[in-house]
């Protein structure tokens, strides 16, 4: 899936904290603007920030489902439950 034309939250040189935040909020203004797929960007490094985001989202009931990009391993394409009940 590319994503050049979807909306897309960067984490790099965030905090757990602070990029747990960031997440809830980007997740909260897709919903409301209906966008299916957005993607996040935690970068490879240590892995610390993906794990934390893989966490979260895995309790998150309006994510529909998640997987880290295959061209891109750096980054997670999310779908959300738009329209879902």
């Amino acid at each position: 899936m590319q994503t050049d034309n979807m909306p897309t939250l960067d984490l790099h040189g965030e905090y757990r904290e602070s990029a747990l935040i960031l997440t809830k909020e980007f997740i909260n203004d897709n919903i409301i603007l209906q966008n299916e797929y957005i993607c996040i960007i935690h970068g490879i490094g240590g892995d610390i920030l993906r794990k934390s985001i893989h966490e979260y989202l895995k309790t998150d009931k309006r994510v529909k489902e998640f997987k880290r990009d295959y061209f891109n391993p750096g980054c997670t394409i999310i779908k959300l439950r738009i329209g879902d009940k």
